[in-house]
Formats: structure tokens, C-alpha cells, sequence
């Protein structure tokens, strides 16, 4: 028989967690319970609406895994999810409203992370310090001084840590990207990455409006500048506001300037420019740009960018999303639903063998959560989107938003890792957490 679900389960009592309690987790890690290969892993949820709840059904569906715990600071998303839950695993889970108490848990092996991107740096670096493994939403970070600090804890308290870049996982995103480096479109020269999101349309501006009942609001600012609520801000849609995210440049383009980088074995280029603006809604409410492109110069070929809210007609016969390798011999294309290869032709003879359209065939979120529980059980393995990978294409996505935000070409010093003198693009390196939060080091 199945324990009843009981919103009186939920752990973390808010007056509790006093401003002292935000310093890095103190307990040693050698008190922490370790998971050896035949042990069930037991996993709690950090966020659990949206991209958190399909992690988390995808991770289920490995042997050996049981959900354990599940995290929000909406009251209103714990009462929904953890019936949910309950139903799918025959077991009520444990409810916190603070991620803190979670990562106190012994019995919890590993935690996904899939709150707003302004948090990743503090709940993942706090996990690690606990001993936990954890699975993190893309983009890794909201700057780039986060992605540092979160690539130092790792080599500090070597966790195993997958980001959420499931296209890696795909089958026919890595049969793609062989066939770049194994020369089947010659010398490439241009990549072009694009998200042309038709569905979405503008935002309304809305008026600041108390509190929803259930919400700590103060908790879910967390070391975001404090700002009257309001729903624009909210749930989903504050992915457009630079105090939590960066657009559709850092949130779809991690996975699709990721295949790029990937595609070209780059690191980081030497240079970056950007355009755009409130193109298609100038009264919207969105920070972020609607209408962006970003050109990136890796000295002897170049990756290009571009976004279009409310446009659904791409590139390439009106793809929504995609990645194109524009190589001597002929085009490669790739989609999340399938690639394919257009040749270049001379005197009527095409250069290059054409591939026709390939398509998936396989799950990438549900391959790429089945890798990191394997990556946990088997620890000489390597993630299939480890947290340097994560952290270099999180990085040049927003060194384009720097461009963007600056208004002009900005030049990157690999060595010095900074936008070489120039002191306004250098400012935005680093964000500003309100006090008592501290940016990890």
C-alpha cells in the first residue's frame, strides 16, 4: 500500500534558514553516504516545474534510480508535483522549500538543478561541497565568472557533474559532427546556428503585483538584485531579464553554438560583435534582445548566430533551429530531428558525397540522463557534457551577450581571460549578488 501524500511533509521552514545559514555548507564530506555500483541511487529535484519534472521522469526510467526528495520555493508546484510523483514511484518524497535542507540529507545521492540560471552557480557549487553528484540545467552559468567557480569546485571535490546539453546524447548530432571532422565537407569556413522561435510572441508589460500565496519570493531572488515582484519575471518567462538569464542567446544557443564548437573543436574566439534589439515587439517587456545575431571570429573560419522571437520561417528551406557547417566541398545541416549534406557542385559534378536527410532515431534527454547515472556508478567515466565543456560554450554565448550589451566588437585575451582593456565588456565578467549571497571562489 502507497503512504499518503502530505503537504505537512514539507521540510525547510523558511524563518529557519537564518542569513548565516547561506555560507557554504559545513558538514565534512566524509560524513556524506557514498553509492557503491550496486546500491540504489537516490535522487532529489531542485525546481521542479518544467525542464526539472522531464529530467526527472528521465532519469527514472534508469535501473536502479528511486526520486527520493523534491525542492521548490512555490508551494503551489511541491503540492502538484509531489501527488505526481507519488504516482509514478509508489512513494511519497520528501518536500523542501529550501535546497539547503536537501543537500543535509545523507540518504540523497545525487541532486538535479533545474532552477533559474542565476542560481546554478551557488546550488551546484553547495552540492558538491555535500558530496553530491548532480545533474545541472544549461546554460551551466548567468556570467562568466560563475562557470569558473563552478568548474573549480569540481576539480575541488571531484563530483560527477552532467549539464543539461542533451543534444550530445543524440545519436545523430555525434554522426554528424564525425562526419565534419572526418572531411566530408572539406575545409569548413562559416558555421551558422540559428533559433527562430514562432511561438513565442511579445510580453506584455505588467504592473508589480504582491506576492502569490506559497511563493518565497525573497528565496527565489536569491543573489538577484531585489526587485518588486512580478510576473514577467516569474515562472518561464524570466529567462528574457539579465538578472536571471541571458535570452534565447544562452538559452538556446548553449545547444546549438555548442554543435558548433563541438563541430569545429574550438575553444574561444578571438573576437565577438553582436546586433539587434526589440526588432518585433519594441513595446514588449523582454530586456533581452528579440531579434539578435552574434559573430563570432575564430581567426580562420567563423560561427554565427541568430535569433528571431515571433519568426518561424529559419534558414536553410525554413527550419526553426539548426546547425550549418558550410564547408568547401559542400554543406552539412543538423536539426533535432535530423541531418543531412548538400554538396557543392563544378561544371554540373557535385564535390562531395551528398548525405540525404538522416533522422534521429533515438531519445537525447533520456540517453544523456541514463549517461550520467552510468558516469555515477562507474566513475572512470566521462560525462557526456562535462562541466569544462558546458562551462566554454556557456562562456562564448555570453561573451555575444557582452558584445550586445557593450554595443560593439569586443576582443577576447584567452591568457588574461578578460576582454583585454576594455573596462565596460570586463565589468560584465562578474555579476553583483546581493548581500548576504558571495559569489563561490
Amino acid at each position: 500500500m502507497t503512504a499518503r501524500f502530505d503537504r505537512r511533509m514539507l521540510l525547510g521552514g523558511g524563518l529557519a534558514a537564518s542569513a548565516g545559514a547561506l555560507m557554504p555548507l559545513g558538514k565534512a564530506i566524509a560524513q556524506r553516504r557514498r553509492t557503491a555500483p550496486s546500491d540504489r541511487l537516490q535522487v532529489g529535484l531542485i525546481g521542479c516545474k518544467g525542464m526539472g519534472w522531464s529530467n526527472l521522469t528521465a532519469v527514472l526510467k534508469g535501473a536502479g534510480v528511486e526520486a527520493v526528495a523534491l525542492c521548490d520555493v512555490d508551494a503551489r508546484v511541491l503540492a502538484q508535483r509531489g501527488p505526481e510523483l507519488q504516482k509514478l514511484t509508489g512513494r511519497a518524497p520528501r518536500l523542501y522549500d529550501d535546497y539547503r535542507r536537501m543537500l543535509d540529507d545523507r540518504d540523497i545521492d545525487a541532486v538535479i538543478i533545474a532552477t533559474p540560471d542565476h542560481w546554478h552557480a551557488l546550488q551546484l557549487t553547495d552540492a558538491m561541497s555535500a558530496g553530491k553528484d548532480a545533474y545541472c540545467e544549461k546554460p551551466l552559468g548567468n556570467s562568466i565568472a560563475e562557470c569558473r567557480a563552478m568548474v573549480a569546485a569540481k576539480q575541488r571535490h571531484n563530483r560527477v557533474v552532467q549539464v543539461g546539453q542533451w543534444q550530445r546524447s543524440n545519436r545523430h548530432w555525434a554522426d554528424a559532427i564525425a562526419h565534419v571532422h572526418g572531411g566530408g565537407i572539406g575545409r569548413v569556413r562559416k558555421v551558422k546556428a540559428w533559433a527562430y522561435m514562432g511561438w513565442m510572441k511579445r510580453v506584455a508589460p505588467q504592473p508589480d503585483q504582491p506576492v502569490p500565496a506559497g511563493v518565497d519570493y525573497d528565496r527565489w531572488l536569491g543573489p538577484a538584485q531585489q526587485r518588486p515582484f512580478n510576473p514577467n519575471r516569474f515562472h518561464f518567462s524570466w529567462r528574457w531579464y539579465w538578472d536571471y538569464a541571458g535570452g534565447l542567446m544562452t538559452d538556446w544557443g548553449v545547444h546549438l553554438i555548442d554543435i558548433a564548437l563541438l563541430g569545429m573543436k574550438a575553444q574561444v574566439p578571438r573576437s565577438v560583435s553582436a546586433l539587434g534589439g526589440a526588432y518585433g515587439y519594441p513595446d514588449s517587456a523582454m530586456e533581452t534582445p528579440d531579434t539578435q545575431t552574434a559573430i563570432f571570429d575564430f581567426g580562420n573560419y567563423s560561427v554565427e548566430w541568430e535569433h528571431a522571437v515571433g519568426i518561424s520561417q529559419g534558414p536553410y528551406g525554413g527550419r526553426d533551429h539548426g546547425v550549418a557547417f558550410v564547408g568547401e566541398t559542400g554543406t552539412l545541416i543538423v536539426d533535432r530531428g535530423k541531418w543531412e549534406v548538400v554538396p557543392e557542385t563544378s561544371d554540373g559534378k557535385p564535390l562531395t558525397r551528398a548525405v540525404p536527410v538522416t533522422k534521429s532515431a533515438d531519445n537525447g534527454l533520456e540517453r544523456h540522463t541514463a549517461d550520467f547515472v552510468a558516469c555515477i556508478k562507474d566513475r572512470t567515466r566521462t560525462p557526456a557534457c562535462p562541466i569544462e565543456s558546458a562551462a566554454n560554450t556557456a562562456i562564448v554565448c555570453q561573451m555575444g551577450n557582452v558584445a550586445w550589451r557593450t554595443g560593439r566588437k569586443v576582443d577576447w585575451d584567452a591568457d588574461k581571460g578578460r576582454f583585454g582593456d576594455d573596462g565596460e565588456a570586463n565589468a560584465l565578467i562578474t555579476p553583483r549578488y546581493r548581500a548576504p549571497y558571495r559569489l563561490p571562489r
